[in-house]
């Protein structure tokens, strides 16, 4: 990998590239070839999504996010919580190796437009993925080879995919090779293949739906506390079932959707996270004492910003420019569960900051798991000290994310298309809109389809789409809420 990147970069630099060469790194920033290794690049894709998705919570107050990325093969799962604090992983288990890297939290399950879907004889309905069709062949629509039957394929039987009009027009789909990949399927089932479509698009929303609401679960939130962030290729398309079947509400598409990873990889800057571990009872439930020993906790955060300092230094970053960050995981004495506390102020001046630290654990805590899950009495421990060094990014230029107040204009649709939804019976005659219903001020009732060429908004019945421009659409559910 060392070798491709130093040969990109030489070839950069040939084409007349003067600006130093970074690399996306999982920890949420970026640095220079000469200070990446390759397992800090896993992942870094998505990663960089989580990292749009904190500037927009950070830019417009959206609270609380889960950010889904639907793209061909996979759908990862990450979550930005109010103020925009980011969930890190310090060991993760990369394919089976336990590492000591810290890397933005990602969950990555097997579902995509390409997930194959399958008998299951255990449960004896469909099963959907992990293997995948992958872009070669690719669905069995794609014309390319493609023999079994996938979501992408389903989604054209049903009507949300315009056959001549897929990817810009760059991919020509056929329906009757999807029908084919179906057909044994519909066999085994015993059912008509419109039905086995619906099942196979329920299924597959619902995998994804089971994934959001466990990943929220295990850190101690509910799903109603949440904003559902959809983009990537299938984001727009299954972004009502999956949050339907998770009890989600609000759906926002972001502005540039498709291309979203990107986007946030284009407003990262350079980042480097040092820690130590450092065991000190913040409140010795023995001796009922608070931390007394600033000095020696405040001289490891300065070593730990110095070794981070050093490396952006190494990099050509100005001194005045560098930032830190300082966190502490903390957890209970008579609990296992440590949660990262990310504090205003790098040094512990006064006995009042460490009580202050203790009472923002407490109330993080009470959030996620409930008000009588704290243990204060039984020692409030510091485990870890971490401290990000960055440079302030500049802020990601998209417009503003809330809709216009009282406006609801209604373009023409260009075309209408019998399109079926789980849950109707029997097809339902759908307006099928071009780019002009993305506009800012358009408001759309569901059953609806938007297709401006890079990727297919599909409104499904009881949800309203309210666009903000640049691709960016809010999709609200006003009918069977929970």
């Amino acid at each position: 990998m060392y070798h491709a990147m130093s040969e990109l970069q030489s070839n950069l630099r040939l084409s007349g590239y003067r600006k130093p060469m970074v690399l996306v790194h999982n920890s949420g920033g970026m640095a220079h070839l000469n200070s990446t290794d390759a397992l800090q690049t896993v992942h870094s894709g998505p990663v960089a999504g989580i990292h749009a998705a904190e500037a927009l919570e950070r830019r417009s107050n959206l609270g609380n996010i889960v950010a889904t990325d639907m793209g061909g093969t996979s759908f990862d799962i990450g979550i930005v919580v109010e103020g925009g604090v980011k969930h890190y992983d310090f060991n993760p288990v990369i394919d089976r190796w336990l590492v000591t890297i810290p890397m933005v939290h990602l969950n990555t399950l097997g579902a995509g437009g390409g997930s194959i879907a399958r008998f299951d004889p255990i449960s004896n309905t469909v099963a959907i993925g992990p293997d995948s069709a992958g872009s070669d062949p690719g669905p069995a629509c794609f014309n390319r080879g493609g023999r079994h039957p996938t979501v992408t394929d389903a989604d054209l039987l049903l009507g949300y995919l315009d056959e001549t009009n897929y990817a810009g027009g760059s991919i020509k789909l056929n329906p009757r090779r999807a029908k084919s990949a179906f057909a044994d399927l519909c066999e085994t089932l015993d059912m008509e293949l419109i039905d086995v479509a619906k099942l196979v698009k329920r299924r597959a929303d619902g995998n994804m739906a089971v994934g959001i609401v466990s990943e929220l679960g295990a850190k101690g939130y509910n799903t109603s506390d949440f904003t559902m962030l959809a983009y990537g290729g299938n984001g727009p398309m299954h972004c009502c079932g999956i949050a339907a079947a998770a009890k989600i509400n609000r759906v926002l598409v972001p502005p540039f959707s498709s291309v979203f990873s990107a986007f946030g990889a284009g407003g990262m800057t350079q980042l480097h996270i040092h820690e130590s571990a450092y065991l000190t009872p913040a409140y010795n439930s023995s001796t009922r004492t608070i931390l007394e020993d600033l000095q020696s906790i405040n001289d490891v955060i300065a070593g730990l910003e110095d070794k981070g300092r050093r490396d952006l230094l190494r990099q050509g970053v100005e001194d005045g420019r560098i930032r830190h960050r300082l966190e502490l995981d903390i957890r209970y004495g008579s609990q296992t569960v440590e949660t990262a506390v990310v504090v205003a102020k790098n040094r512990f001046e006064t006995q009042s900051d460490v009580l202050a630290l203790i009472a923002q654990h407490r109330e993080d805590y009470e959030r996620r798991f409930g008000r009588n899950a704290p243990a204060p009495e039984t020692g409030v421990w510091i485990t870890v000290l971490r401290v990000a060094s960055y440079v302030e990014p500049d802020p990601l230029d998209v417009s503003s994310l809330q809709p216009e107040p009282g406006t609801t204009l209604r373009p023409e649709p260009v075309a209408t298309r019998l399109c079926h939804f789980p849950g109707a019976d029997g097809p339902v005659e759908t307006p099928v809109y071009d780019g002009l219903a993305l506009q800012r001020g358009v408001r759309l009732q569901g059953p609806a389809i938007v297709n401006p060429g890079e990727t297919t908004y599909v409104v499904e019945p009881g949800w309203t789409l309210d666009a903000i421009g640049e691709g960016g659409a809010w999709m609200t559910r006003t009918e069977g809420e929970d």
